[in-house]
Parts: C-alpha cells; structure tokens; sequence
C-alpha cells in the first residue's frame, strides 16, 4: 500500500476514561508489528503532530504498529471544561485504558510537550508498559505555569484582547487547529497547577530515554538538566528549531527513529 495512503487520519476509534469522557485513538500498521504510541502537545492533536509531520509515515515504513492518541481537551476527544479533568493522573489513566482496550502491553513511547510530559509520568508510575521512550519539548509539562489564566479566559470568553505576550502565543496556538476549544484548553492550563505538573528529576524513568529540545526553546537548558537525571537518558538539541515547531524537524524525527530501533 502507498505510505500517503497509510497515512491518512482514519476514524478515531473511541475508548472511555474512568470518568466517562470519550478519548480518541487511532491506529495505523500490522496489527502484529512492535507497537509505538504518539502523544501529542497542548492544544495539538495527533493529526497535528504526528500525522502531518510524517512521523507515522515513517514509523509504518519502519515496520511498527502505531497508535495515536488525542489527549482529553483535544482533537476529536471529549473537551471538559472543569479544571480537576486536567490532573496528571487522568492523562495517565487515558493511556492505560487506550493500551488496555488495544490489548497492547509493553510499547515504545513517543510524545512532546504535554505529551511527554504525559509520558515521563508514564514510565515512572506504569514502567511495565514502556520499554523505551523518546520525550520532546519536556519539562515544559507545568507549560503552562506561563499562562496568565484570566486573559486567556477573558479572551475566551469576550475576545478580550490578551496583553501577555506569552499568554498570546499560547492563544495563537490554540486557535491553530481546527476544532481547538479554547474554553477547554483553559481549564487544561488551570487545571495542570493542581497537583504535581513539573516532572520530578529525583525520581526519573528507569527506561532508555531520549530528550529533545529545539536550540531555540526557551526551556532548553532545563531539558538537559532533566535528561541527565535519567540514568538512561540520551539528549538532543533540534537545531533551529523553538517549542512549536520543533515536532517538525527532520532532524528531530531522525533521532527519534533511530532511538526506538535501538
């Protein structure tokens, strides 16, 4: 089959968190092939991602199966706007329901950003499930500690405009892709101040990991800080390249592949 064919978003196949939120998947190679999961950053989406960075193309040309998530808030999954949805432990508990439905065990992960900040906490609570892991743009997880949460909501909700000129970005973002409700990114962003957002360098993954970040991106210094906390932990600057379009990069999906094979 043509790998631009192989790479067309399919139907999201659904499965339910334990609250009763519809979280997307989707899924793409031989049903036996090793299997990678990609997670996706704020106010992205797997398609976004994933798909139209050719990641999956070249992950299904690899031989994986891959599976996609869109994270609660974005994409085609359910968008609460209550705050307590976005802890920490509901994204984790979305992915071991996601592998749990799939009948995947043991995965390589893939993830930037929220996404792996997602997937830290993945390893390091569930680390029979992820024999290896590739984590961009990290430890932008609290990312959105930055936010000043009330512009944003009065932007939302009265086109208020924002003076914050990082509150800006991250609103230019979300209105980026299709389909983004900006009510629920909100509540993402306050919601992710609720408990322990910031991965915790004293208790790292025990899995190989390879960290990633744009020489551009602002967070760069404290990603290399966090990687060699890792025991196992490889890092690599994505030249030219800031927190937004870094999943892009060549480079950077180069390193990512020739990781997972390793």
């Amino acid at each position: 089959m043509d790998a631009a064919l192989r790479t067309t978003m399919p139907d999201p196949q659904f499965v339910m968190s334990e609250e009763g939120h519809r979280i997307a998947t989707y899924t793409w190679g031989d049903p036996d092939a090793p299997p990678v999961v990609v997670v996706h950053g704020f106010a992205s989406s797997c398609r976004d991602n994933w798909v139209d960075t050719g990641w999956v193309r070249e992950l299904l040309r690899g031989g994986y199966r891959v599976l996609g998530i869109d994270q609660r808030g974005h994409g085609a999954s359910d968008k609460p706007h209550d705050p307590r949805a976005y802890a920490m432990d509901r994204f984790v508990s979305d992915l071991l329901i996601a592998l749990d439905t799939h009948l995947l065990d043991a995965v390589r992960y893939v993830g930037y950003s929220l996404g792996a900040r997602v997937g830290w906490q993945f390893a390091v609570d569930h680390p029979e499930h992820v024999s290896r892991a590739v984590l961009g743009g990290i430890p932008d997880g609290r990312p959105l500690a930055r936010m000043q949460i009330e512009q944003a909501r009065a932007y939302a909700d009265e086109a208020v405009p924002v003076d914050d000129p990082i509150t800006r970005s991250y609103v230019t973002l979300a209105e980026r892709v299709a389909g983004n409700d900006l009510h629920a990114l909100v509540a993402l962003a306050e919601g992710m101040r609720l408990g322990e957002a910031d991965p915790d360098p004293s208790r790292p993954p025990t899995q190989p990991v390879l960290f990633a970040t744009g020489s551009e991106d602002p967070i760069l210094p404290r990603s290399q800080r966090l990687a060699a906390s890792v025991a196992n932990g490889t890092f690599v600057e994505i030249a030219g390249r800031h927190h937004f379009n870094a999943p892009g990069s060549r480079a950077f999906r180069e390193a990512g592949f020739a990781f997972l094979g390793t």
